[in-house]
């Protein structure tokens, strides 16, 4: 038998659509990278290079900006003298360190949430999450006062509890619809045959690894670019790359090179986790979003 090809006409709406989107989406990459690139490249050059003024006629400005001598004295800098070192360690164990709680603790409180029955759990799910809906600034005054009388302002533990205060009603919240997701059949067998509670929520991890992985990137990036907690419960001993960043603006000059090295400092680490783990995460935050 002949196979019949079919033949799709195109309208001129759909292509008008297919071109528009063509050209949306090429904008949206360089209105994203550039910035990026631009930041990268003027890491690498002379103060003097970096504001150099395109020649008559350059109206890109493409020329001068590729003509420069690289140089990596910015980056020396920020870790010879100014202690970047220390606030790179400083961001990583605080963005780290706030992940694991928030997982942890979640992770027990959304399996209770998910699998057992309770007066009011309907309102205590909402109150959890309310406490997320609430602005940082507006509770930061007494946070601060909390923290200052428990001597915990300036140090790793506060800063990890005050990122935990903020990750753990929103990982309640993700986690609790991960759980959701898993037939409680599989529990019920593995208590049929003697396990505990916790011995079968051990058994459903798994299932919802791709979901924890995918938060625990969350609360990282939530951590990692975060500025205010850094300023005020960090300040002192547990400046983090933010914070730090910020100072390189002074009143009488701006370092801009250092700034620029420090924005790919900051940046990179992020960009290159979410490179590594992108096909996780993706595949955890749909976790939950159909429920069978």
């Amino acid at each position: 038998m002949a196979s019949r090809e079919v033949i799709q006409y195109e309208t001129p709406l759909s292509k008008a659509f297919r071109w528009f989107s063509a050209v949306f989406l090429a904008f949206y990459v360089v209105w994203t990278v550039l910035p990026l690139f631009i930041m990268f490249m003027s890491s690498f050059k002379d103060l003097l290079e970096a504001f150099k003024i395109p020649a008559v006629g350059d109206w890109a400005g493409v020329t001068v900006f590729f003509d420069f001598t690289p140089t990596t004295k910015h980056y020396y800098e920020l870790f010879a003298h100014l202690g970047f070192s220390t606030y790179l360690f400083n961001s990583l164990v605080a963005a780290g360190g706030s992940a694991l709680v928030s997982v942890i603790l979640g992770s027990m409180c959304a399996y209770s949430l998910s699998r057992i029955d309770f007066k009011g759990k309907g309102d205590l799910f909402f109150w959890i999450i309310s406490t997320r809906m609430a602005p940082v600034v507006a509770v930061m005054v007494p946070l601060y006062w909390i923290f200052r009388q428990l001597d915990l302002v300036g140090t790793l533990p506060g800063l990890i509890l005050a990122y935990t205060t903020f990750n753990l009603p929103f990982a309640i919240w993700i986690l609790k619809g991960f759980f959701d997701n898993v037939p409680y059949a599989i529990e019920e067998a593995q208590m049929v045959d003697g396990a505990t509670r916790f011995q079968a929520l051990r058994a459903i991890l798994p299932l919802v690894a791709p979901g924890i992985g995918a938060f625990i990137v969350l609360c990282i990036l939530f951590a990692w670019n975060d500025y205010l907690f850094a300023a005020i419960i960090g300040s002192g001993g547990a400046k983090t790359l933010p914070a730090a960043t910020r100072e390189l603006v002074q009143p009488q000059n701006i370092q801009w090179g250092q700034i620029m090295a420090a924005g790919v400092v900051t940046t990179l680490p992020m960009m290159f986790l979410g490179l590594v783990i992108r096909k996780y995460l993706v595949t955890g935050l749909t976790m939950g979003a159909v429920k069978e």
